[in-house]
């Protein structure tokens, strides 16, 4: 059996791996382990291992970061699986392990490009404009797949809310923003009087429960979702976004990778670009923009964009009422920036990953 490592330094990089692991055991020659880093915190690790063991996935866990690398050194494996750099180099001392990138993200940001280590042996890349930009910042090493988290969006058989009373006479709004830079506060004093004639489900980024500069936004939405009998958010151990895209209608978000995962189910998708900087980002702007990807940003065309929040409500029920309005933008993004939407991201990638096995071992 292969030995493979799923290295998660936050509990939202698992849904990206799910549908690898899952891909790993049909083929039934892979032991598959998964770790999370000890930068997150202890309640944020308990939903992971819970979540494992759910999957029946074997965790590595231990008190201490240098416990648990010494621990995942000392089980040999032959394959590890990333969302981002994090301590691979400490993991990966060992030249002769297969060192493997599927990153967290596909969003607007420039960590994308950045969060990058001579150590990687294979980058899954989820469209071929991004491997052509890729390929000019000088990465190699490169593997067109698509991107592994949406696969399960072609599975017809995702579940219905049990947790929540949705009205199945209205339609769903998903609102699925980034926690910095985030829509929440300009857009949050609207979403009583968008949940009269909707149901809206509210789905946060993990920073926004787990950690303490952003917790105040679920708190904010909490308090919204007591208040307002259609409002919905999304408790914090769920941390996988896939089966709420499959019941939405309309998704809003931000500068989340959701703009570009929505995408997947050529539905409407409103880009919210009205949010807050940080007092050091309003006086240094050009740092703010250092971070962001404005190239990809600009070029987005298959989302209605909003600049003022008062313009919310008239938007969502226009995109609700006229789904087909850029449609064709929609479909021509989906080519640009998910390469192939047929589910089999996951089974390239794997296949990358065995022929990179069988070059090693001759």
């Amino acid at each position: 059996m292969i030995k493979v490592l799923f290295e998660n330094h936050h509990l939202y990089y698992l849904p990206n791996f799910i549908p690898v692991i899952n891909e790993m055991r049909e083929r039934d020659k892979y032991e598959i382990i998964a770790s999370i880093s000890n930068v997150a915190n202890k309640e944020e690790k308990e939903i992971f291992i819970e979540a494992c063991k759910q999957l029946n996935i074997k965790t590595i866990t231990e008190k201490t970061e240098s416990e648990r690398i010494l621990k995942i050194k000392e089980y040999g494996f032959e394959v590890v699986v990333v969302g981002n750099v994090g301590q691979l180099n400490k993991i990966a001392d060992n030249t002769d392990m297969i060192t493997v990138m599927i990153y967290h993200g596909i969003g607007l940001k420039q960590s994308y490009y950045n969060d990058i280590d001579p150590r990687i042996d294979l980058r899954s890349v989820e469209s071929e404009s991004r491997m052509e930009e890729l390929k000019s910042y000088g990465h190699h090493n490169l593997v067109l797949t698509g991107f592994t988290k949406c696969d399960p969006l072609t599975n017809q058989n995702h579940k219905k809310f049990n947790s929540f009373n949705i009205d199945q006479n209205l339609k769903t709004i998903l609102y699925a923003p980034s926690f910095y830079p985030s829509s929440i506060n300009k857009l949050s004093q609207f979403f009583s009087e968008l949940s009269c004639e909707t149901n809206l489900i509210i789905k946060l980024h993990n920073f926004s429960w787990f950690q303490d500069k952003y917790k105040y936004q679920s708190k904010l939405m909490f308090d919204l979702a007591e208040k307002n009998k259609n409002i919905f958010l999304v408790p914090h151990d769920s941390y996988n976004i896939i089966p709420y895209y499959y019941h939405s209608d309309l998704l809003i978000s931000d500068i989340s990778s959701t703009i570009f995962e929505f995408l997947y189910l050529n539905r409407p998708i409103i880009m919210a670009e009205c949010f807050d900087l940080r007092l050091k980002h309003k006086i240094f702007h050009k740092r703010f923009i250092k971070k962001m990807d404005l190239s990809r940003m600009e070029n987005i065309d298959f989302a209605f964009r909003l600049e003022e929040p008062n313009d919310l409500i008239s938007l969502v029920y226009h995109a609700l009422e006229y789904p087909k309005d850029l449609e064709e933008k929609r479909l021509l993004a989906q080519k640009e920036y998910l390469f192939k939407i047929d589910g089999k991201a996951s089974y390239r990638m794997v296949n990358a990953i065995e022929s990179k096995l069988i070059g090693s071992n001759n």
